[in-house]
């Protein structure tokens, strides 16, 4: 599972022209699974996302997490986090899971997620969505379940 963390001033997400969530300051995250994610490296992700302290104190430090700052989270479905552009110039989802199983883990981590930090909202899984931010920093985490927890 990777996700990339995004710190914003503000996000927002839409479809078809109309915005599905916005948010202020907090995380816009880019959520993507590989074939063998299960529930369990869910859990472990969101605890290692909620539990990051990456937003500044009041001595300019890195040292607060997202609950300290009142933030909230926007989390949008990407498979193509898994992309592999190893052999040629066309992306290969060979990694990525599929997309029933994907939208599985998806509807899982979001509940997972909401239950922990109810401020979280989301785009629309599968659609094809338009992202804007505003990044603060800016500051940008990648989160792998394989480096991180190896």
């Amino acid at each position: 599972m990777r996700i990339i963390v995004q710190v914003v001033k503000n996000a927002k997400v839409e479809v078809e022209d109309k915005i599905l969530s916005k948010i202020n300051k907090g995380f816009l995250l880019f959520v993507g699974f590989k074939d063998d994610d299960d529930y369990q490296v869910i859990d472990k992700m969101i605890e290692k996302l909620l539990k990051l302290r990456i937003f500044s104190d009041m001595n300019g430090k890195t040292n607060l997490c997202l609950n300290d700052v009142n933030g909230a989270i926007l989390s949008i479905s990407q498979f193509t986090l898994y992309a592999s552009l190893k052999d040629g110039n066309r992306p290969s989802f060979v990694k990525a899971k599929k997309y029933d199983d994907a939208k599985e883990c998806y509807n899982y981590f979001l509940n997972q997620l909401k239950q922990r930090h109810p401020n979280s909202f989301d785009g629309l899984f599968g659609a094809d969505m338009q992202v804007s931010l505003t990044n603060d920093g800016p500051a940008t985490y990648i989160l792998d379940s394989e480096v991180l927890f190896a």
